[in-house]
């Protein structure tokens, strides 16, 4: 997992310490307890700037209002925030931390604008495939609600993060050599529109569909 990389990982309970500060963009990701952010609470968040150091946030359900540096960082307009299926993480920010994260890169939505040859655009393959890094994912369905994360959860948990930075870099390249970069950010800036339909009960019916 950590190749041609040093890594760190720090476990916080209930908020992100205000001594840490990020500037240009962060990496971000969310473990839930399943798939329905109107049903599955929102229990971690991961943010790492690409510098080997993965921060992970534990919330319980009381910490949602008082996680105000973690949200000021969410919320940061200034920071760039870099998601893997940006749809699904901002939409559990949005209901359970209230935070618009904008402006904001999806590297799945690049991947399949350039990965067209490829079959899956999951993470694993993504980040093999742009960052050579083979990433473990047996904790994907672990319990994220438990009191106290495991070293293999937190270490998941961390991997999803670590790498967005590298991964973006390379889809980047192939995005501006497909002529490709002003779908991407057209999509992008769709998406926060996109996961409020999916909150509101739009999430599988396809708007632009003729019936």
């Amino acid at each position: 997992m950590t190749k041609g990389m040093s890594v760190t990982i720090t476990l916080h309970k209930g908020d992100l310490p205000e001594t840490i500060e990020f500037s240009g963009s962060i990496a971000v990701d969310t473990e839930t307890l399943g798939l329905n952010p109107l049903r599955d609470r929102l229990c971690v968040v991961q943010i790492s700037a690409g510098d080997g150091a993965a921060h992970l946030v534990q919330l319980g359900q009381g910490d949602y209002e008082r996680a105000t540096h973690l949200k000021a960082i969410l919320g940061d307009t200034s920071l760039e925030k870099i998601f893997h299926f940006a749809r699904f993480d901002i939409a559990v920010i949005q209901h359970y931390l209230g935070v618009a994260c904008t402006p904001l890169y999806c590297t799945k939505i690049a991947s399949k604008l350039v990965r067209t040859y490829a079959p899956s655009h999951g993470l694993k393959d993504v980040v093999l495939e742009c960052a050579g890094v083979k990433l473990d994912k047996q904790q994907q369905t672990s319990n994220w609600g438990e009191a106290d994360l495991t070293e293999e959860q937190q270490k998941y948990a961390a991997s999803d993060v670590l790498y967005l930075h590298r991964v973006r870099e390379k889809l980047d390249q192939m995005l501006n050599e497909a002529g490709r970069m002003h779908l991407a950010k057209a999509a992008f800036e769709f998406l926060p529109s996109r996961a409020e339909m999916d909150l509101l009960g739009w999430e599988e019916h396809d708007i632009f569909a003729h019936h």
